[in-house]
């Protein structure tokens, strides 16, 4: 397979994902290493939920956060391994957000806002795999 050069939409992509993965990164820090820091800011229900949270959701978190994060790093690199990283991140997506929307109260606690984020983070997170995917497809990742 020849590697081709990838258009401008590519470029736009891939820095728009980096800004979203690192704000994906700065989530996962506020409402794990600096929870105690910023719990002010936090409602007293948002808080309920966050500590009800199982300690292995927090590893889940920063799976799907870091591996974005690298794989958009490679992305922006045009290298092959971002594909896996967007898929091992997607499944953590999944699985993370799937837990927050079926298995707490969130949805009984906060309503239906609580669901917006999380949707929003799956379609991005679906939307990076297979956008990386058709990337090695047409070449533009080596």
């Amino acid at each position: 397979m020849t590697t081709s050069k990838p258009n401008t939409t590519f470029w736009i992509i891939a820095v728009v994902a980096l800004l979203w993965n690192l704000m994906g990164v700065f989530q996962y820090l506020v409402s794990t290493v600096m929870k105690d820091m910023v719990s002010e800011a936090y409602g007293e229900t948002e808080l309920e939920l966050l500590n009800a949270l199982p300690s292995w959701y927090n590893i889940v978190f920063a799976v799907a956060v870091f591996a974005g994060l690298l794989g958009t790093i490679l992305l922006l690199l045009r290298r092959k391994a971002a594909k896996p990283l967007f898929l091992l991140s997607m499944l953590a997506v999944l699985f993370q957000m799937g837990y927050w929307l079926f298995a707490t109260e969130a949805m009984e606690m906060l309503g239906v806002q609580a669901a917006i984020m999380p949707m929003v983070v799956i379609a991005i997170a679906i939307f990076l795999y297979f956008y990386s995917k058709g990337a090695v497809q047409k070449g533009w990742l080596r």
